[in-house]
C-alpha cells in the first residue's frame, strides 16, 4: 500500500468508500453484513487505514456496519470519516442530534475526519447561514473539543458555490473531497477547483475516481490507444494512476462492492507509479473526445445572457444539460436545478431566438432547453 502524509499522519492513498457495499437482493438498504465485514478485514490486512462513510449511505446503515467492522481493531490503527447530511433540508437544524448519533453508530469517541456533506446549490445558503442553523459553529466547537480531529467538505456544486463556501469557511477547511477523474478534470472544472485549493494549501480527497464504474470499460478505439502505451495496464489502473499523478491528491476513495474489486485495487495501489506527460496527454485527449459526443459546444462566452429577456443563465444551464446528457441521468443536474426559481429553469425559455442570434457557436439554445425539459 502506498501512503501520503497529511499533517504528520500517514494515510493510505486508497481509501475504503462505504457507499457501495455489497447488498442482498439489490436492496441498497440491506447490506450483506458478512461480505462487508470480510472486506473490512481484507482492507485492514492490505494496509488501508482510511474509511469513509456517511449518514445517508445504504439507508443510514453504512455507519453501523463500518463501525462494527472496525470495532475489533485498535482505535489508533484506522482513520474514520463521516459527514453532516446537509443535502437534506430536514437535517439543517439537527446538527447536534445527528452528530451524537453518528458517534454511537460508529462506536467511536471522536471522528478523525468530518465533512460538510455535498456542498451544492440547494444547501449553500443553509450552510452559510450560521445564525439560523449553526452548523459551522457547532462543528468548529466539536473540533476544539477534540471530537473532530480534521474538518473538511465535499462538493458537487458549481464553481460559484465552491468559491462561496471557500470564501466563508476556507480558512478552517483542512481538506476537500471532489468528484475527480480524467473526464471531470475538464468536464466538471476539476482542474480549476484543484488549482484554487492548491492556492489555499488545502489537499484533495477524491470521490468517483472511476465515475461510478464507467471508466472500467471504454469504447474499443480508446482501449487500443491506452493499450499501445501500457499493454498490461487495466482501465481502472489508468484512472487511479491519473489521480496519483496530481500532487495535491492525498486520498482516493473507491466504493468497492465486492471482494474482487477490493483485491484488484489493493494490487493497483501496491506501489506508486505516476503517469508520464505523454500518458497524461493521451487521457486528456480521450476525455475530450468522449465528452464531446452528445453534448453542446458552449464556451460560456455569456453573449447570450445579455440578450435573454428571461435573464436565464444559459451557459450554466447548458453545462448542466451536458452533464446530464453525458451521464445519461444522475443527480447533479436535478440537484442544481432544484435550487433555481421557476422563472430561471430551462422551461422558462421563450424560444424567442434572441440568444441564438448572437451565439458564436451557433447553438440552437431554444432546442437545447426544450430537450433538457424533456429528458428531465
Amino acid at each position: 500500500m502506498i501512503y501520503r502524509d497529511f499533517q504528520g499522519k500517514s494515510l493510505s492513498v486508497l481509501g475504503f468508500g462505504a457507499m457501495r457495499l455489497p447488498v442482498i437482493d439489490g436492496d441498497d438498504a440491506l447490506i450483506d453484513e458478512e461480505a462487508a465485514l470480510e472486506m473490512v478485514d481484507i482492507a485492514m490486512e492490505g494496509g488501508i487505514n482510511y474509511y469513509d462513510t456517511a449518514w445517508g449511505y445504504h439507508g443510514e446503515n453504512s455507519e453501523l456496519v463500518i463501525g462494527k467492522g472496525l470495532s475489533k481493531y485498535p482505535r489508533e490503527s484506522f482513520y474514520v470519516a463521516t459527514k453532516f447530511p446537509g443535502y437534506d433540508s430536514d437535517n439543517w437544524d439537527k446538527v447536534e442530534e445527528i452528530f451524537e448519533r453518528q458517534l454511537e453508530k460508529l462506536g467511536v469517541e471522536y471522528f478523525d475526519f468530518y465533512l460538510f456533506h455535498n456542498v451544492c446549490e440547494m444547501n449553500i445558503d443553509a450552510y452559510l447561514d450560521d445564525e439560523k442553523y449553526g452548523i459551522y459553529s457547532y462543528l468548529m466547537e466539536q473540533k476544539r473539543n477534540g471530537r473532530i480531529k480534521h474538518l473538511g467538505f465535499s462538493c458537487h456544486g458549481s464553481m460559484d458555490v465552491f468559491k462561496r463556501f471557500l470564501d466563508a469557511y476556507g480558512d478552517d477547511m483542512e481538506f476537500c473531497q471532489l468528484q475527480l477523474n480524467y473526464l471531470d478534470w475538464t468536464f466538471q472544472e476539476g482542474k480549476e477547483k484543484v488549482e484554487i485549493l492548491d492556492a489555499r494549501g488545502i489537499p484533495v480527497w477524491v470521490m468517483e475516481p472511476l465515475r461510478g464504474g464507467s471508466l472500467c470499460k471504454l469504447p474499443e478505439e480508446y482501449e487500443k490507444e491506452l493499450s499501445a502505451l501500457r499493454p498490461d495496464e487495466t482501465l481502472p489502473a489508468w484512472a487511479f494512476k491519473f489521480l496519483e499523478s496530481i500532487p495535491s491528491v492525498t486520498v482516493i476513495l473507491s466504493g468497492m462492492s465486492n471482494r474482487e474489486q477490493l483485491e484488484d485495487n489493493l494490487r493497483i495501489f501496491d506501489k506508486e507509479e505516476r503517469l508520464s506527460d505523454e500518458e497524461m496527454a493521451a487521457l486528456d485527449s480521450i476525455a475530450e473526445r468522449m465528452t464531446s459526443v452528445g453534448t453542446v459546444p458552449c464556451t460560456a462566452c455569456h453573449y447570450c445572457v445579455s440578450y435573454c429577456p428571461q435573464e436565464l443563465d444559459i451557459p450554466a444551464l447548458i453545462a448542466l444539460y451536458n452533464e446530464h446528457a453525458f451521464s445519461e441521468g444522475g443527480f447533479i443536474a436535478p440537484m442544481a436545478l432544484s435550487a433555481l426559481p421557476e422563472d430561471k429553469q430551462p422551461s422558462a425559455c421563450l424560444h424567442c431566438g434572441s440568444c441564438e442570434a448572437v451565439c458564436p457557436q451557433q447553438i440552437e439554445v431554444s432546442q437545447v432547453m426544450e430537450d433538457f425539459v424533456a429528458i428531465l
